[in-house]
């Protein structure tokens, strides 16, 4: 049997310390450790600095803290400035806004197979119950029965997974998302050209790994996290956004022109 890959842990953050110090406890009393956590931070204040330090001196995680400075929403940046640092053989990538259950790390491990990335699923917690799971006043199973969660199709653990491979592309988003670290230097990266919030970075990422000709493993069952809901940040670079990531689609391009490479 094939020795299991090691695990670099990326969490993005930006002035939000309160979830990554969950993020970081639920990750450490997981059932398996990654053996490097990356906490890539796009330009947060000296309060995360404090608890990444912290935990740094504290915690039996291998921290590495990726910084730079604030000059707007730049995540695809940092993003390939903290893979700059990576050491695993594949890249877990998880939002600060997402709490991993504790095989995550476990999962992926295992999901893990050359010629695919795998596409985790994320159930949800209302926004108005975010605080109180932060505050550590109450759980998700308390939530559930308060009827605070939905999505719930995809928070719960199968006996078997159900894994569907694919090259589709509804469903890539980047807050459960695990990759082989050479398929992303292929690929250059992370497309820097990209600006603002929640719309095209990751889907351009995932077009230009199947123009390399990997496949996806979509799963449910198995490496699950519950996305914390909040306010929506401003999308006016949508229209832009999505003008790229077709662009990327129709050329089949597979390497970005300002990416990993800026940084290494």
């Amino acid at each position: 049997m094939d020795a299991l890959p090691t695990v670099s842990l990326v969490i993005s953050t930006y002035n939000n310390p309160v979830a990554p110090n969950e993020i970081l406890r639920r990750i450490q009393k997981g059932t398996e450790l990654p053996e490097q956590v990356l906490i890539s931070d796009d330009g947060s204040g000296e309060e995360t600095r404090e608890l990444v330090a912290r935990w740094k001196k504290e915690s039996k995680l291998d921290i590495v803290h990726c910084w730079h400075e604030d000059k707007g929403f730049r995540k695809n940046r940092i993003l390939n400035i903290t893979l700059a640092a990576t050491t695993g053989d594949v890249v877990v990538y998880l939002d600060g806004d997402c709490l991993p259950m504790p095989k995550f790390i476990a999962d992926h491990r295992r999901l893990a197979e050359k010629g695919f990335f795998v596409q985790g699923r994320r159930a949800f917690v209302k926004e108005d119950e975010v605080q109180r799971i932060l505050g550590r006043k109450g759980g998700l199973f308390s939530a559930f029965l308060r009827g605070k969660l939905h999505g719930l199709a995809k928070a719960f653990r199968f006996p078997v997974p159900v894994i569907k491979r694919n090259a589709g592309h509804r469903g890539l988003i980047g807050c459960n998302l695990a990759i082989w670290t050479e398929d992303l230097v292929a690929v250059n990266g992370y497309d820097e050209e990209y600006e603002g919030w929640g719309i095209g970075e990751d889907s351009d990422l995932c077009i230009r790994l199947y123009n390399m000709g990997l496949q996806r493993k979509f799963v449910y069952g198995r490496a699950i996290v519950f996305h914390l809901d909040h306010p929506e940040a401003n999308k006016d670079h949508v229209p832009d956004s999505l003008k790229r990531l077709q662009e990327t689609i129709d050329q089949k391009r597979i390497r970005c022109r300002q990416g990993l490479d800026r940084h290494v």
